[in-house]
């Protein structure tokens, strides 16, 4: 995106004798934009093996070579990680030009724990292996977030119900830091309900943030929790609240607060 290229990064690769991109006619969109007349070449998942070698002879002989890819930070789910691990291993030096990286973006805005999380990139694409895949991450003991297509991001919504449980936190954004940006929270259970509401939100790219493995809580955390809550809101927003703070089903939690409040359901 051109809006996100910072004024290092503009500098870095206006200097660099050479862009290795993913893609160079999606990068020369972006370099023609900014007046960059820099030279290119390709390097993608299949030439990165070949090619590794040609680069860090140019970089022992002292040139200077910027690595892009399409979207978001290279080896984060794009090329990079052979060149970037042969580099180092000839002893040469790798620099970060940061900028932006969906996984980070996606887990910031999410709402959910950050103190630990795992990436955990595409899910398989399908059968028993990506149903296995998702089941060993289903009691993972913090944040999760991975990427989906949109072709599969329906599935995803049926599976996480499924696997994760009904009630698991649930953060999905797509299309993020584009024009057509969107996020939805809530439960497993209505992840589904909302991808089908409206045949745009299959499209695009997706960041799926997940909320911990529920661990045992007793009730006097959870009153410690609920108490202030109540004291401004109704006990169903108090749960809903409480739910995201604990990681904690909001069924559980409503009958609590109403019991707090000394309310009871009809």
């Amino acid at each position: 995106n051109l809006g996100d290229l910072s004024p290092r990064a503009l500098r870095v690769l206006s200097s660099v004798d050479l862009i290795a991109a993913e893609d160079t006619r999606n990068t020369a969109s972006m370099l023609t934009a900014f007046g960059v007349r820099t030279r290119m070449m390709a390097l993608h998942d299949h030439n990165e093996s070949d090619v590794a070698g040609g680069l860090i002879a140019r970089l022992a002989e002292g040139a200077s070579v910027a690595l892009v890819s399409d979207a978001g930070t290279p080896l984060i789910s794009d090329p990079g990680y052979r060149l970037v691990s042969a580099v180092r291993t000839a002893g040469l030096p790798v620099v970060a030009v940061p900028g932006p990286c969906a996984l980070i973006a996606g887990l910031s805005v999410s709402g959910l724990p950050t103190d630990a999380f795992s990436f955990i990139g595409f899910p398989p694409a399908k059968g028993a292996a990506r149903r296995k895949w998702l089941q060993t991450y289903a009691a993972w003991p913090h944040t999760l977030v991975l990427y989906e297509a949109s072709h599969r991001v329906a599935m995803l919504g049926e599976e996480l119900p499924q696997l994760f449980g009904a009630e698991r936190p649930v953060c999905v954004l797509r299309e993020l830091t584009k024009r057509f940006e969107q996020a939805w929270s809530g439960p497993a259970a209505e992840l589904s309900g909302w991808l089908s509401a409206d045949a745009n939100r299959l499209r695009g790219e997706f960041v799926v943030v997940i909320g911990p493995g529920a661990e045992a809580t007793d009730d006097e955390d959870v009153d410690r929790v609920l108490r202030p809550l109540l004291r401004a809101l109704e006990p169903s927003r108090a749960a809903r609240v409480a739910a995201e703070i604990l990681g904690l089903g909001k069924n559980a939690l409503y009958q609590r607060a109403l019991t707090l409040a000394g309310k009871r359901e009809d």
